[in-house]
C-alpha cells in the first residue's frame, strides 16, 4: 500500500460560513443541473415545427411509444432515459433527462420552462401510463461520458454490480431505470450518470454515462485546532491513490463529527471540496469560548441581582477559559466544581453567541445560599460504654462559609457530652490567592476533654479518667494528580489526663502511667502528613489513605516518636449485592503517650467487643467484610464478619494497660445489621457476638471510619 505522503493538514483560525455545504447537497446540486438542462432542452423540442412524424413513427414507436406522446404534447420525462434513434431529427437532439425528474405535461411553453415544481392538471393519468410501459432492453453497458470504454474495470464493476433491475434481455419501466440511476451515484464513485437509450439492429442498447471521481492524493483541514492530526491521517491513510468515494468521505466526516460529539466539543466539518488533483479540503468549525462572566440571581424572583461573592472567586474555579474550544462535558464538570464550594443553592451555564462568528459567550448563572448562621444538634460518641445516657453529646455552632466574598470559611463550635466536650475553632481558606496548584490552608484551635476508657479503661473502682488536649495548628492540602489529594500539617499539643473531679493524674488505678514525660502533661510538636486516594467518592468505592506524624523534639522535653497508619477499601458489586473489603494497619516506634496507642474493638473496630477491648497497642491490624443488600426503600440489610489483632504489641506500651486489664490481643466478631439513608448520614443499627460468645448492639451515625 503506497503510504499517505501526499497529506498534509494544516489548522488557522475560521469562520463559519452562512450556509453549510455537505456531500448531500453536493449530490443535490448535480442532480438539479441535470434536471434543468433537461427541461430546457424538452422545450426546445416543442418548438420544433418541422418534426417529421412519418419518418420517425417506427422508431419512437419501439422506443418506449414516444411518438403517440409528442403528437399531442411533449413529456418531461424524469427516468433519466436518453433516447437516440437513426433519424436525423432525434439523433441531433437525443432526449436527456436528470434521474430526479418527474413526469409531466405542460400545457405551454412557460410551464414547460417552470420544471418539475409546477404540475399541471391532468398530467398524472398519463404519466402514469408512461411510468409503467416496459421496453425490452437487449444489452446494458457502461461507459464514460464520451460513451468510451472506461479506464478502469473496477469502477466499471461498481457500476454494474449497483445496477438491480437493468440487465440485458429484461424489460424495464422508466422508473426501474431512474432508480438504477440512483443506484449507481449511491455507490459513492461516480460524479454523474446519464442513461442513454440506443435503438440498435439487436435491439435497445442502454447505455449508462458516468464520470468517475477523481483520485484521492492529498488533504487540506482548516481550522481543527483540538482534532488529533493522527486521527485524521488513520481515517484518510487507506484512501491514497484510489476513486474518490463520496459513501466513505461522508463516513469520514460523520466520524469526525462524533469525536467532537463523544468529547462535548462544540464542533464540526462545515464544508468539504473536492479541487483538481484529488486534493480534498476539509473546513472545521469549532466554537471558542470569547467570554465567561458569572450572573448572580435572586433566590426569590430569579431576576439578576448583586451578589456577596466576589466573580474572581468563582471563576478561578473553572478550568474552561477564554481561547479553548467549548466542551459541555467540561462545562459540567466546572457546574459541579462551583457546586461543591457549598456557597451556590444553583449552577447552570449558558452557551449564547457571540459577536465574532465561530465564538460563544458562556453565561454562569447562580444563585447563593444564605452565607452564615448558628445551628444545634447532637450525636454519640464511642468513648462511653455505660451510662444512663452513654455517649450522647450535644453540639451548637455558628459558621460563616463566605467570609470577604472569598469562599474562606470560618466555623465556630462547641459539643458537650457526659464526659467529652469540645470546643473548636477552625479556619479554612479553600484556595490560597495566588496559588496556581488549589492548595488550601486550614487553621485549628481546639480544647478537649474525651473519655480515656479505650485504652485505661475498666478501673476496679468504677472511678473514670478523661484526656485532655489543647491543640493548635495549620495544614496545607491540594491535589496531587487526578484523585489523589495531599495533605502537610504543622500542629503543637499539650495533652494530660485528669479525674473525675478535674484534676491532674499520671498514673491509672493499675499504676500504669497516663503520660510519657511522667509529668501530668505532655507537649509535642507534629509534623504531618497524609496521602488520600479515592475512587469515584462513594462509600463502596476504592479508597486508600497513607497518615504519617513525627514528633520534632524541639524543647528537650516534647516528645520525639513516629506513627504512620494506613487504611485501604474496595467495593464489589455482585448483582444486587455489595461486597466491601477493608484493612487498616499502623505502627508507632518511639516515646509517645500511652493514651495515643492504637486501640482495638468496638463500632468502628471489631463488633461484638466494647471500643477498645480487644487491645491496645504500638501496632495493630483490622480487617473487615460486608455483604450489603437492598430492603425496602433508604433501608438495606448486612452481613459482616471483622477481625483485629495488636501484633503482640500490647506489653511494650508504658505500663501495659492491656496486660493489665487482661484484654486479649486478638479477637473477631461477626452479626447482622440494617443501615438507613438520612441527611445526616447513614444511620447504622448492628448486632454482633464476637468469639467470647458475648452480644452487642452497636449504634453509629455515618460511614465506618
Amino acid at each position: 500500500m503506497p503510504r499517505n505522503d501526499g497529506v498534509s493538514f494544516t489548522s488557522s483560525s475560521f469562520k463559519i460560513p452562512t450556509t453549510n455545504h455537505s456531500l448531500s447537497q453536493t449530490l443535490a446540486s448535480h442532480l438539479f443541473r441535470a434536471r434543468h438542462s433537461a427541461f430546457q432542452f424538452i422545450h426546445s423540442l416543442r418548438n420544433r415545427s418541422n418534426f417529421n412524424r412519418n419518418s420517425t413513427t417506427a422508431s419512437t414507436h419501439s422506443a418506449f411509444g414516444i411518438h403517440s406522446l409528442f403528437r399531442s404534447s411533449p413529456l418531461l420525462c424524469c427516468a433519466s432515459l436518453s433516447l437516440t434513434t437513426q433519424t436525423d431529427s432525434l439523433s441531433k437532439s437525443p432526449l436527456l433527462c436528470s434521474a430526479s425528474l418527474s413526469l409531466s405535461q405542460p400545457s405551454s411553453p412557460d410551464s414547460a420552462q417552470s420544471g418539475p415544481e409546477a404540475p399541471q392538471k391532468g398530467q398524472s393519468t398519463t404519466a402514469g401510463r408512461y411510468d409503467e410501459e416496459r421496453v425490452l432492453i437487449s444489452e446494458v453497458l457502461v461507459r464514460n461520458k464520451d460513451g468510451e470504454e472506461l479506464e478502469r474495470k473496477d469502477l466499471e464493476m461498481e457500476a454494474l454490480t449497483a445496477l438491480k433491475a437493468c440487465r440485458a434481455n429484461s424489460a424495464l419501466t422508466v422508473r426501474e431505470v431512474q432508480e438504477d440511476v440512483h443506484r449507481i451515484i449511491d455507490s459513492g464513485y461516480f460524479s454523474s450518470c446519464m442513461p442513454v437509450a440506443v435503438d440498435t439492429r439487436d435491439g435497445i442498447r442502454l447505455v449508462f454515462q458516468v464520470e468517475p471521481n477523481q483520485e484521492f492524493h492529498g488533504l487540506v483541514c482548516e481550522g481543527a485546532n483540538v482534532l488529533p492530526s493522527k486521527f485524521l491521517e488513520d481515517a484518510f491513510r487507506d484512501a491514497h491513490g484510489k476513486v474518490v468515494n463520496l459513501k466513505r468521505l461522508d463516513e469520514v466526516i460523520n466520524s469526525i463529527n462524533g469525536w467532537y460529539m463523544e468529547r462535548g466539543l462544540f464542533g464540526l466539518v462545515s464544508g468539504v471540496d473536492i479541487f483538481s488533483g484529488g486534493i480534498i479540503k476539509l473546513q472545521v468549525a469549532e466554537a471558542e469560548v470569547n467570554n465567561v462572566s458569572i450572573r448572580f440571581l435572586d433566590r426569590k424572583t430569579g431576576e439578576p441581582t448583586k451578589g456577596k461573592t466576589k466573580p474572581e472567586t468563582i471563576l478561578r474555579q473553572l478550568t474552561t477559559k477564554k481561547g479553548q474550544v467549548y466542551s459541555m462535558l467540561q462545562g459540567k464538570r466546572d457546574v459541579d466544581t462551583v457546586s461543591t464550594m457549598g456557597l451556590m443553592a444553583d449552577v447552570s451555564i449558558i452557551p449564547q453567541p457571540a459577536g465574532d462568528a465561530g465564538k460563544v459567550d458562556l453565561i454562569m448563572n447562580v444563585v447563593e445560599r444564605p452565607s452564615g448562621g448558628f445551628s444545634a444538634g447532637g450525636g454519640i460518641s464511642s468513648g462511653i460504654t455505660s451510662g444512663p445516657l452513654s455517649g450522647l453529646i450535644g453540639s451548637f455552632a455558628y459558621s460563616h462559609r463566605n467570609l470577604f466574598g472569598r469562599n474562606q470559611k470560618l466555623n465556630i463550635s462547641l459539643e458537650r457530652g457526659q464526659i467529652d466536650s469540645i470546643f473548636r475553632i477552625n479556619y479554612t481558606d479553600p484556595w490560597i490567592e495566588g496559588d496556581d496548584k488549589r492548595t488550601s490552608r486550614t487553621i485549628i484551635v481546639q480544647n478537649s476533654r474525651t473519655p480515656g476508657t479505650l485504652v485505661h479503661g475498666n478501673q476496679h473502682d468504677n472511678s473514670s479518667l478523661s484526656i485532655g488536649r489543647v491543640t493548635a495548628g495549620v495544614e496545607f492540602s491540594r491535589p496531587l494528580r487526578p484523585k489523589w489529594s495531599g495533605t502537610a500539617g504543622l500542629i503543637f499539643q499539650h495533652a494530660g489526663a485528669r479525674d473525675e473531679k478535674g484534676n491532674p493524674i499520671i498514673k491509672d488505678f493499675y499504676g500504669s502511667p497516663l503520660t510519657a514525660s511522667g509529668k501530668p502533661y505532655d507537649d509535642m510538636l507534629v509534623a504531618k502528613f497524609e496521602s488520600v486516594y479515592t475512587g469515584s467518592g462513594d462509600q463502596g468505592s476504592s479508597m486508600f489513605a497513607f497518615n504519617m506524624e513525627q514528633g520534632l523534639p524541639i524543647m528537650p522535653e516534647w516528645l520525639f516518636f513516629n506513627r504512620v497508619n494506613a487504611r485501604a477499601r474496595k467495593g464489589v458489586e455482585i448483582g444486587p449485592t455489595r461486597l466491601l473489603l477493608s484493612l487498616s494497619g499502623g505502627h508507632v516506634v518511639g516515646n509517645f503517650s500511652p493514651h495515643e496507642a492504637f486501640a482495638i474493638g468496638g463500632t468502628n473496630s471489631v463488633r461484638g467487643y466494647e471500643e477498645g477491648a480487644v487491645g491496645s497497642g504500638r501496632s495493630y491490624v483490622v480487617g473487615s467484610s460486608e455483604v450489603s443488600f437492598p430492603m425496602l426503600g433508604p433501608v438495606e440489610g448486612v452481613i459482616f464478619a471483622d477481625y483485629g489483632h495488636d501484633l503482640w504489641s500490647g506489653p511494650s506500651v508504658p505500663g501495659d494497660p492491656a496486660g493489665a486489664r487482661y484484654k486479649p490481643g486478638s479477637g473477631y466478631g461477626y452479626g447482622f445489621g440494617i443501615r438507613v439513608d438520612s441527611p445526616l448520614g447513614p444511620l447504622r443499627l448492628e448486632y454482633a457476638f464476637n468469639d467470647r460468645h458475648a452480644k452487642r448492639f452497636h449504634f453509629g451515625v455515618g460511614h465506618r471510619n
